[in-house]
């Protein structure tokens, strides 16, 4: 890999890194989440195995993060935490991490958001102290997830099951985003 991957701009910026396409499609009973694995530091491709979606709270709760993986691990500990404080209200617990996330120190300089879902609600969280279910049943954050979300929106009045849908959705979002690829992790929970 080459030094000037990982070297500052113009400006002594350092290299912004672009990590992920995260997508949550609620439809037909089930609630599904994809995320593509690549992430990029400047424009060179780092990993594209990248494991950014996963269960949580014993199976009961999916996840994805789109930003610093560190940052998006503490913040699913947390996450992990308050769900054991509030157990079967992930609404609740998304609430008090948000909280902790705007108010604690160490805390807001974090650099990621997070889609979670249970069986019952779909939640984006963001640092800003956003907890937003989605007004549809789709919802997407990262770099490509302007893309995956256009691409699901348009699918999803069609014949697609909620699977189908992120699969085809993120398929387009990595012809699409350079910071987006084909390399897909899927987790489904069955909707209340």
């Amino acid at each position: 890999m080459s030094q000037d991957a990982f070297r500052s701009d113009d400006r002594g910026n350092p290299p912004q890194m672009h990590a992920t396409t995260i997508l949550m499609v609620r439809k037909g009973g089930r609630v599904v989440l994809g995320g593509d694995g690549q992430v990029s530091l400047g424009q060179t491709i780092v990993k594209g195995n990248a494991r950014k979606v996963r269960r949580l709270a014993k199976g009961a709760v999916i996840g994805g993060f789109a930003g610093a993986t560190a940052d998006a691990f503490t913040l699913f500990e947390r996450l992990e935490a308050k769900l054991e404080q509030y157990p079967g209200q992930l609404t609740r617990a998304c609430v008090e991490l948000t909280k902790d996330w705007r108010t604690d120190r160490y805390l807001r300089r974090l650099e990621a958001m997070m889609l979670v879902a249970d069986r019952d609600v779909s939640l984006l969280l963001s640092g800003s102290g956003d907890v937003l279910e989605p007004e549809s049943g789709v919802m997407a954050i990262g770099s490509g997830g302007n893309y995956a979300l256009a691409a699901a929106r348009a699918l999803e009045d069609g014949e697609l099951d909620a699977e189908a849908i992120v699969r085809r959705a993120m398929a387009i979002a990595a012809e699409i985003c350079v910071y987006t690829n084909g390399n897909l992790v899927i987790e489904a929970l069955d909707a209340a």
